[in-house]
């Protein structure tokens, strides 16, 4: 069933994590593309400065189910019960070795990640259905593909975003709503910065087999600037979401950044052993 013939000033998108980076780029994008744009951010006074922004902001907690049923509540009452698209973009990156992740610290990350991000989506799926129609946008990244050292918790969270999104694109055929995936490679965005603070917050690296791994690491996640090469900065993704919006037949995926068509493209056609190889060496040039 194809999307009713709208213009985008009747166009609402509510859209998560939205204090910087992906978020924040792509709310005032839309804003001034012409779309009605909700955005949310975790703390009240991220909200306050969206509103002074000129936005509607929410307050929205993905790790908190009372947050996420208020902030649909209040979305639903500013848009008039309409709910063109969600863009998914709030998450966070949990760094550390696979075995100094703890049952809770992996909890944590899922909750944000996924739990919440498909609690969200379920929410406002009955209101695209009544409808017929709606766009379901999931900010996952390269690392939904491919994976990284020192990034296990990240990358299953991810990988279980493609999955579970993959999913529900089949089980919507029909109904009007697309689900389309970006899969973005290195954005400028505080990303480094509160993945440096959630490792701070929950490894312990002296007490680590890690412990000289993570003296680099914790090198380059404090480093200023881009930490890696072919850097895009967040509109790279604001273009593939107005695609993923606008398109009569939105993509499933969407890459952004050389660095995801790259891998995307080693994932087909190397080895199991062989990707794992170039992974490694990728580590280990980026933690020198």
């Amino acid at each position: 069933m194809a999307s009713p013939a709208l213009s985008s000033d009747q166009q609402t998108i509510l859209i998560t994590g939205c204090s910087s980076g992906i978020g924040h780029c792509v709310a005032h994008g839309l804003k001034a593309r012409g779309y009605a744009v909700i955005a949310s951010a975790r703390k009240a006074g991220d909200v306050a400065r969206l509103h002074a922004e000129g936005l509607d902001a929410v307050q929205l907690d993905l790790a908190d189910s009372a947050s996420i049923t208020s902030a649909v509540e209040q979305t639903l009452h500013l848009s008039n019960g309409k709910l063109y698209a969600l863009f998914n973009n709030g998450a966070y990156g949990q760094p550390g070795a696979v075995e100094d992740l703890s049952r809770q610290v992996l909890r944590q990350q899922f909750e944000t990640n996924l739990f919440g991000t498909m609690e969200l989506t379920n929410r406002v799926i009955p209101v695209m259905r009544q409808q017929g129609y709606g766009r379901i946008i999931q900010n996952s990244s390269v690392l939904g593909l491919i994976c990284l050292p020192y990034r296990g918790a990240y990358n299953a969270s991810k990988f279980a975003l493609e999955a579970i999104s993959d999913t529900l694109r089949m089980e919507l055929r029909g109904t009007g709503i697309h689900v389309s995936l970006i899969e973005p490679g290195p954005i400028a965005s505080r990303f480094r910065e509160n993945a440096f603070a959630a490792y701070r917050q929950h490894i312990d690296p002296q007490h680590s087999a890690y412990r000289e791994i993570y003296q680099r690491m914790e090198r380059r996640l404090q480093k200023k600037g881009p930490s890696a090469p072919f850097t895009l900065r967040p509109e790279a993704v604001l273009k593939k979401v107005i695609h993923a919006l606008e398109s009569p037949r939105p993509r499933p995926r969407y890459y952004v950044t050389f660095p995801t068509y790259l891998f995307g493209t080693l994932r087909r056609l190397c080895s199991s052993r062989g990707l794992e190889r170039i992974l490694l060496k990728v580590s280990r040039d980026e933690n020198k």
